[in-house]
């Protein structure tokens, strides 16, 4: 093959490989905007930023800001010291060391919840994870074990993906941590824990959750990162947090996109157990 009929050749192969967002100027960006423009990641409305929210649902989004508390990762309404623990955790340690969580189970951050666990809307996990590996930044490292929340293998049927997974998939991408999502095993089918008060959850997990056995030895001495979508009163994080010590595990902090307000006392949506 001639030299000008090769060079013809590879301009040809690099025009196939080009791609409209490598134009100049962003322009090929623009088009794709144009014709995809970016929405609200609740309501649909057009906005600049395709991670981002309008800005109602931007102001409706309960965003946990420091200062709090540092084992339950509740807010304080005032700054009362580096580290310091609410009146809850003190009178009832966790078995977790620290809880993080994006926001309070409410507003649009409970949409983004249903919406992503129940209308399988799997894109919400990029944002979502990425503000999780934001809360949880002080613990997240490359050392870390992400593991998410299972679910029992016959709901996963029926949802077709576990949502707690696919957040996990992102927040270890993110952080440059271990992404194991077998390793945490849903072994007993529960019920669902919508409506369930804080007694009956605690029951309706009991032993449902155990380590595969052919990954327990990844724990030994491990920093594990248990991911989770929402905690309200803290039953099933905490049944896992007790298998995976009792398994090995050194320490385990828990990463949640949204936590259920802590001033609600009755029921489901107690935060802590």
């Amino acid at each position: 093959m001639s030299g000008g009929v090769a060079a013809t050749r590879g301009k040809q192969l690099n025009l196939k490989r080009y791609k409209l967002t490598d134009a100049p100027g962003s322009a090929g960006q623009a088009v794709l905007d144009f014709l995809l423009p970016k929405r609200c990641l609740c309501c649909d409305t057009l906005v600049s930023s395709g991670d981002g929210l309008c800005p109602t649902c931007w102001h409706s989004m309960p965003f946990i800001e420091k200062p709090v508390c540092y084992r339950l990762g509740t807010p304080f309404a005032y700054d009362v010291g580096e580290e310091a623990w609410s009146p809850r955790a003190i009178a009832a340690p966790p078995e977790f060391e620290r809880l993080r969580s994006v926001a309070l189970y409410e507003g649009a951050a409970q949409n983004l919840v249903l919406a992503l666990k129940f209308a399988g809307r799997r894109e919400l996990a990029g944002p979502m994870g990425r503000w999780m590996t934001g809360a949880g930044r002080e613990f997240l490292s490359k050392d870390s074990l992400i593991v998410p929340v299972p679910l029992h293998w016959l709901r996963l049927l029926s949802r077709r993906f576990n949502q707690s997974a696919v957040l996990a998939q992102v927040i270890a991408r993110e952080c440059g941590g271990v992404y194991e999502p077998e390793l945490l095993k849903r072994r007993k089918r529960t019920r669902q824990q919508v409506g369930l008060s804080a007694r009956e959850r605690q029951k309706n997990v009991r032993s449902a959750f155990s380590v595969d056995k052919n990954r327990a030895e990844l724990l030994n001495g491990r920093h594990i990162v248990l991911i989770d979508d929402v905690m309200t009163t803290g039953s099933t994080v905490t049944a896992c947090t007790k298998t995976l010590k009792a398994a090995g595990a050194a320490s385990v902090d828990v990463l949640t996109f949204a936590l259920a307000d802590p001033s609600h006392d009755s029921g489901a949506n107690t935060a802590m157990p």
